[in-house]
């Protein structure tokens, strides 16, 4: 294989493990945004109850994020 060929694909595989580490980071950010919100919410009298549609897209995220940072890990090849 052509030196240049596997530099092209080295820095491809990088460029999208960037890529979906970003993403990873943004969703985890989301996440703790809303949670925050929810929790301020509780703080001035809002319940669990109330605001269960809010953490459950707040669980959602986060299993979005941990599967996307498992696929991110199993397939980033070791330095």
């Amino acid at each position: 294989m052509p030196a240049q060929v596997l530099a092209d694909l080295q820095a491809q595989v990088k460029a999208n493990t960037d890529v979906e580490d970003s993403a990873t980071l943004l969703i985890n950010g989301i996440a703790a945004r809303i949670q925050a919100a929810v929790d301020a919410a509780i703080a001035n009298g809002a319940t669990a109850a109330e605001l269960a549609p809010v953490t459950d897209e707040i669980a959602s995220l986060k299993k979005s994020s941990d599967a996307l940072s498992a696929a991110v890990v199993a397939n980033t090849p070791a330095a």
